[in-house]
């Protein structure tokens, strides 16, 4: 039988969602704790691939087993053998044709901006700090430029692996509470390090050192090397998948880690 299961975690500790020999990763600590559950080795796949440092609010992952066990049995059972910074927020049986990734319809990735002079020991590794004063308005405004279907290569990872870069935007923008900035920004897809190269324009327009013409500029360029900096990952958080109703797969409890 399949199994799909929505996972969150912090990953201020962890080199990213994919196992890699030797390194702690989510999916490492993850299949190590469903093997316990199962009492047999478990392979998972999920719905986006994190990066170190990467966090997510909904993670959605399914595998393979012949081994029944009740969902709060899944649920529980993982979270028994699991860091305190993650956690399984449920499971269930799903069709065979589901798929953790291939079904997905829509994925959103919230970035946060701590945006005060000095830097905090609160946000620190939940938020990226920047001490300039960002203009909101302004980086709205440039988000304007990456709605609608466009080719991203200009903010697609150097070592991206992805057949093409063309994706589309459903959703771009920047809301402010407080000293936090959410950046917000749905998909079809992302490429790597794509929202961390969108989130790097942002702040270099919201700080005033660019216009927001220049990220449709960037975008046209169809060159990483045109693209500007890369964001760090502290702040950046896979928030929602969404999928067809027919595979009944439930909603995130929260959508934004504000």
């Amino acid at each position: 039988m399949r199994i799909a299961l929505g996972i969150e975690y912090d990953g201020s500790t962890f080199k990213g969602w994919q196992s890699q020999r030797g390194q702690k990763t989510v999916q490492s600590a993850i299949e190590t704790a469903l093997g316990v559950v199962a009492n047999e080795p478990i392979i998972t796949t999920c719905a986006g691939r994190t990066d170190a440092g990467v966090h997510a609010l909904f993670q959605v992952i399914h595998f393979d087993t012949e081994i029944y066990r009740a969902p709060r049995s899944w649920t529980h059972g993982c979270n028994a053998n699991l860091p305190h910074s993650i956690s399984v927020v449920w499971a269930k049986i799903v069709s065979s044709h589901f798929h953790a990734r291939f079904s997905a319809i829509e994925r959103t990735y919230n970035y946060l901006i701590y945006n005060r002079s000095i830097r905090s020991a609160i946000w620190n590794k939940k938020a990226t700090w920047d001490y300039r004063p960002l203009n909101v308005t302004l980086m709205n405004e440039a988000c304007s430029h990456w709605l609608g279907m466009h080719d991203f290569s200009s903010f697609q990872a150097k070592g991206c692996q992805a057949k093409n870069a063309v994706r589309r935007v459903s959703c771009c923008e920047v809301k402010k509470e407080s000293e936090i900035l959410l950046f917000k920004v749905t998909a079809n897809a992302f490429l790597q390090h794509m929202v961390r190269n969108l989130a790097g324009v942002l702040m270099e327009i919201g700080s005033g050192l660019r216009d927001p013409s220049w990220a449709g500029e960037v975008l046209s360029y169809k060159d990483r090397s045109l693209g500007g900096v890369t964001a760090l990952p502290d702040g950046l958080y896979l928030s929602d998948v969404r999928y067809p109703e027919e595979f009944e797969i439930p909603a995130p409890s929260h959508r934004e880690p504000i």
